[in-house]
């Protein structure tokens, strides 16, 4: 159990200095954006929209992921939305 952990701990030690953007990335990528990640970042207006349309989706698609696993809104027993929200899964 302890030999798990540790290797875990690692992973995720060393995959977040892998992660992390290097100096001359975070030189090149605009303000907000320096040391998420290498590459240039977003270059122009478009990039910024699609950047917030795709956060927009998936925060809504998050909210109603939630939204529909805490209240399915089924009233069968039997249904696999309260067989998950009533086992724990």
């Amino acid at each position: 159990m302890k030999k798990k952990f540790l290797i875990t701990t690692l992973v995720f030690l060393i995959g977040q200095q892998i992660a992390l953007a290097c100096d001359v990335c975070k030189k090149n990528q605009p303000a907000g954006f320096e040391n998420i990640t290498h590459g240039a970042g977003p270059s122009g207006t478009i990039d910024y929209i699609i950047i917030f349309t795709a956060s927009i989706i998936v925060l809504f698609t998050l909210y109603l992921c939630f939204k529909y696993l805490i209240k399915p809104q089924e009233n069968d027993p039997e249904h696999i939305k309260n067989i998950v929200r009533n086992e724990g899964f």
